[in-house]
Order: structure tokens, then sequence, then C-alpha cells
């Protein structure tokens, strides 16, 4: 007569110079983070995005409208609302060049801090076109 086993699994076990491997709960966790980093690189294009639009809301406010509402020349508003445009276009310009290097940077592990020279460059540019805004407005008044 022919007598079937059945083996019963056993956990294998490890000496204590060898590490446990990595248990299956601990891959879906490691996912979990990578998602959340994507989305959280994500939503810092997004905003990018929202600098970007608001920079070129005010240069349509600045370069169209103010003109007409103080009823002066519009020659100095049109430029600095190019300027607000070429505020714009940068920032969509460094917003997609970010998004593509912190994807690079989850894909490898590698840390991609934003440069203080981009940080900078910003802030510069946004203090002179707030402050010429201010006082194109005042002088014209």
């Amino acid at each position: 007569m022919l007598e079937v086993v059945i083996a019963q699994p056993q956990s294998p076990r490890t000496p204590p110079d060898h590490p446990e491997p990595p248990s299956v709960a601990a891959v879906p966790a490691v996912l979990d983070q990578a998602r959340r980093t994507s989305m959280a690189a994500e939503r810092t294009w997004l905003a990018w995005w929202r600098s970007a639009l608001a920079a070129s809301a005010g240069a349509l406010a600045v370069g169209r409208l103010a003109p007409d509402l103080l009823h002066v020349a519009p020659w100095p508003y049109i430029a600095l609302g190019c300027a607000y445009a070429s505020l714009a276009i940068g920032l969509l310009l460094v917003g997609a060049l970010r998004q593509r290097d912190l994807e690079n940077a989850l894909r490898t592990g590698a840390h991609v801090p934003l440069r203080f020279r981009t940080v900078g460059v910003f802030t510069a540019g946004g203090i002179v076109l707030a402050v010429a805004t201010v006082v194109l407005v005042v002088a014209q008044t």
C-alpha cells in the first residue's frame, strides 16, 4: 500500500550571523513610501504651476488693466507686465526641471535639495517686481 506523507511547513532556522530576510509586509510599506514621495513631488510641481499662473495673472493685470484703470501711459506697465510674464515662464521651466530631478532622485535614492541660487533668483526677482509695481503705481497716480 502506498502511504502519503503530508509535510508540515516549518520555519527554517537561520544562524545568528545571518540576518532575517525582509518580511513580505515590508515591501508594501516601501512601495507606499515611494508613492507618497512621488505624490509630494507632484504637489510641488503643481505649486510651481500655481505660482506661474499667479504671475501670469499679474502680467495681465499690470500690463493691460492697470493703465486703463489709472488713466496713465501704458508703456511702463506693458514692460512691467512682460517682466511678470517672464517670471511665469521661469517658474514653469524651473518647476518642470525640478519635477524631473525629484523623480530621478526617487528612482536612484538620491537627495536633491532645491539650490539656494534658484531660491535667491526667484526671491530677488519677486522683490524687484513688487517694488517696481508699487513705485510705478504711486509715481503715476
